[in-house]
């Protein structure tokens, strides 16, 4: 959540055996660590008269530092955390979807991804929340959304695992945004997140198509990359739009 702050074919016998290709997450990891480490400085950071640590003074998301011009807010509050139950969940959430994702599409548009669907959600809660807040779900929520737009579009290819898969991220959304009503927790991140990651994996996630036959056969990405970069290009460019009307808005 977002806080306010307060089977191989057979091989003949003298071949060695096929190694399997084994994918990891390292974009997820990384993420996982820079999260850890922002908020072990957190916790040794020093605190103002009302309990604040330096680093979210620095870098949360506090609408009247942003309209300062203190720009970089949009980001960062996607690094930081509150407690250890608020970085506790949120991070197993990441290492949930985010691997999968990751691995579909590819380590540099799951980075973008996931930096824009943080993004959106910050932009949402500057525009529409008076309080200061932090946490990665905003980022989270732009993966579930990402998560049911890529079940949605190869649902062919999936079949029924991907109607069961996609009813139970739309279940997943809504008790979570249930969830977000309650009081302390910034609910306008958690849809602006959700918002921005289903936009951009709506025109820019993977379409896949099977090659070959199987054993053994391979998906392959039917998205053209300066698709993915136009269409990145144009989800980041809607939500810096909308900074500029909170800006110039009375």
């Amino acid at each position: 959540m977002n806080q306010n702050y307060s089977s191989q074919p057979v091989e003949p016998a003298y071949s060695p055996a096929p190694r399997r290709l084994v994918f990891r997450p390292y974009v997820t990891y990384s993420l996982i660590g820079i999260c850890v480490v922002a908020y072990l400085l957190q916790l040794v950071s020093p605190r103002d008269a009302y309990g604040n640590d330096y680093l979210f003074l620095l870098a949360g998301k506090i609408n009247e530092a942003i309209l300062d011009g203190q720009l970089w807010r949009l980001i960062t509050p996607m690094f930081l955390h509150g407690s250890i139950y608020h970085i506790g969940f949120n991070m197993y959430a990441l290492f949930n979807f985010g691997p999968g994702l990751e691995l579909h599409y590819g380590r540099w548009r799951y980075l973008g991804l996931f930096i824009l669907g943080g993004f959106a959600g910050n932009v949402i809660s500057f525009m529409f929340s008076p309080n200061p807040s932090l946490g990665s779900s905003t980022a989270i929520f732009g993966l579930l959304g990402a998560e049911g737009v890529f079940l949605y579009h190869n649902r062919t290819l999936f079949g029924d695992f991907a109607r069961r898969a996609l009813t139970q991220v739309v279940m997943i959304a809504g008790v979570n945004l249930v969830i977000g009503m309650s009081p302390g927790i910034d609910n306008w991140g958690h849809i602006g997140g959700l918002i921005g990651g289903t936009l951009f994996a709506w025109f820019a996630g993977p379409v896949l198509r099977r090659e070959g036959f199987f054993p053994p056969y391979r998906l392959v990405d039917q998205r053209d990359q300066r698709d993915v970069i136009l269409a990145g290009a144009a989800v980041g460019f809607l939500f810096v739009i909308l900074v500029v009307a909170k800006f110039i808005m009375p």
